[in-house]
């Protein structure tokens, strides 16, 4: 009669295999079978094979929530974004849900239409329900970010645009920078001077890019020409658009007038270049246009976009890895990381070549 292992009665294939059928089957103890599945050091290499070969034969998954209980880690992460319907916001959940998945997690999502500190303080209830391990907070907004300051957070908090304005860990785009990038571009291609269409002002993001924007004219000793204003949808960008038109006409024939516009995002360009098509003006030969944020629509454009390029898997990779050096203490509420922008030049900025009579910039 054989002896040994090959003698242990395997699990009964009516139900799931637990962590016992597994001990038993390869001949350990529950512990060491823990060791294993919790990659821990003190299991020898030659065991570690034998545990992992019973477990992809049974067909072993672990229980979550009793891990969870034994642990107190539950590897969820909860996720709060305002105004998802616009590319920048959607796009940053999108980052952040990514990177947390490479990183072994899951993501709970919430979504509001409005950041009250009523709605995130429920939200943040509702999320710490599902016990989630921390938060990003997609806070692109001021209301947002003073609503979030009020809040006595259940779990670690870290910010997504609007840390740095918080006593909060944060990651942000460099939004002045890429402004700057922007306008600094359309001058050395030959613009006196460069105009704004301006996003919301309640928005970080837009005061950053405005700011940006003037700095940059203000260090080239350019005129800061008066400020527009949309609301981030193209149909804003193209009521923009009417108004700059208006104006590049009733300056010809005075001088170089208006011939550059930096707009603060994508689709308000694309309504900017609608409205100066239907004025019977060419772009870039009568007015270059620029935009920000880097849509997958923007190289499409008639013409092409010239923009900001906002590396949004970076931005999810640094709040998620924050997020986590912040649940392990590994880090403190003053930092803040952040992301370099990158300028895309295409068509719609092609350098300017003066017409006869008028000097160059």
């Amino acid at each position: 009669m054989r002896k040994g292992r090959e003698l242990t009665q395997l699990p009964d294939v009516s139900r799931a295999p637990t962590m016992t059928d597994v001990a038993r089957v390869a001949g350990v103890s529950h512990q060491t079978v823990s060791r294993v599945l919790s990659d821990h050091p003190n299991v020898s290499a030659k065991t570690r094979a034998a545990v992992t070969k019973v477990i992809e034969q049974l067909g072993y998954r672990r229980n979550s929530a009793a891990r969870a209980l034994a642990t107190r880690r539950t590897h969820t992460l909860g996720v709060i974004a305002v105004n998802t319907t616009l590319h920048g916001p959607a796009s940053t959940v999108a980052g952040v849900q990514e990177a947390a998945r490479d990183r072994g997690y899951l993501t709970s999502a919430v979504t509001l239409r409005t950041a009250t500190q009523t709605a995130l303080a429920e939200a943040m209830q509702h999320l710490a329900g599902w016990g989630v391990e921390g938060i990003v907070a997609v806070t692109p907004q001021r209301d947002a970010v003073r609503a979030l300051a009020a809040l006595e957070a259940p779990c670690p908090v870290v910010t997504v645009e609007g840390g740095h304005t918080l006593d909060l860990p944060g990651v942000s785009l460099d939004q002045n920078l890429g402004a700057r990038m922007i306008t600094e571009h359309l001058l050395a291609s030959g613009h006196a001077t460069v105009w704004h269409v301006a996003g919301p002002p309640d928005w970080l993001e837009s005061e950053a890019r405005t700011q940006g924007w003037q700095d940059a004219l203000r260090d080239a000793g350019a005129e800061v020409p008066p400020l527009l204003r949309g609301d981030w949808s193209p149909m804003s960008g193209y009521q923009a658009g009417q108004q700059l038109a208006g104006r590049v006409r009733g300056a010809r024939g005075r001088g170089a007038g208006l011939t550059a516009v930096f707009v603060a995002n994508d689709q308000m360009a694309l309504g900017v270049l609608r409205a100066l098509r239907e004025a019977g003006l060419r772009t870039p030969e009568d007015v270059a246009v620029a935009g920000f944020d880097d849509i997958p629509e923007a190289e499409f454009f008639p013409p092409p976009l010239t923009t900001i390029r906002q590396d949004f898997a970076s931005l999810g990779r640094d709040s998620i890895g924050l997020l986590l050096d912040h649940i392990e203490g590994r880090t403190d509420e003053s930092t803040h990381l952040v992301v370099a922008p990158e300028l895309i030049v295409r068509a719609s900025t092609a350098r300017r070549v003066s017409p006869p009579g008028e000097r160059p910039a």
